[in-house]
């Protein structure tokens, strides 16, 4: 049986590690709210901005490799690295990026568009990162939907709405820019 194997473009790989660096670099632009054990921080908008440049197999792969660098324990994580925050209450978060990102990607369209950009991320990637630390905090915490949403989901959603907006406006300005050069 014969296998084919693409080779990935010293193009393709050189902005796969920067997205990867970008992710590293804006994790760590944070600040902690009080009543919640998840920070807001500017990684989600990297997060968005990977999905809108990259493919899925090459978003789930800077992803990977992200949380790869915190496992190692590297600072990566809001300003803090190790296993242990992947299995803390906000560990939910992190483990949907895997797939909430690479969703956005595939359904972002050929076509580059502001709205579809942002249509896209409130109705896939906001969603299934939402869940996922839903589930983390239930989980750990052992606290009910209601407390959990009130930690996970309201207190980032305003802050999400406008990071998805600014992705996608530097996504649409990315991808042109790309274009015109490829």
């Amino acid at each position: 049986m014969q296998t084919v194997s693409k080779k990935i473009s010293t193009a393709e790989l050189t902005k796969i590690s920067m997205c990867v660096a970008l992710c590293c670099i804006s994790a760590n632009i944070f600040f902690p709210l009080p009543f919640t054990p998840g920070m807001v921080t500017a990684l989600t908008i990297v997060l968005s901005l990977t999905a809108y440049i990259l493919p899925p197999k090459q978003t789930f792969a800077v992803i990977t490799v992200y949380l790869l660098l915190g496992i190692a324990g590297l600072p990566v994580f809001a300003g803090t690295g190790g296993v242990g925050r992947l299995l803390s209450p906000v560990g939910g978060f992190y483990f949907a990026w895997l797939l909430a990102y690479p969703l956005l990607s595939y359904f972002k369209g050929a076509e580059i568009n502001f709205k579809r950009y942002v249509l896209m991320n409130f109705l896939i990637a906001m969603p299934v990162t939402y869940i996922g630390g839903l589930i983390s905090m239930i989980w750990i915490m052992e606290i009910d939907l209601w407390q959990a949403a009130t930690m996970a989901v309201f207190p980032f959603v305003f802050g999400d709405v406008l990071k998805t907006c600014a992705a996608a406006f530097l996504g649409v300005k990315l991808n042109s820019a790309l274009q015109f050069r490829e």
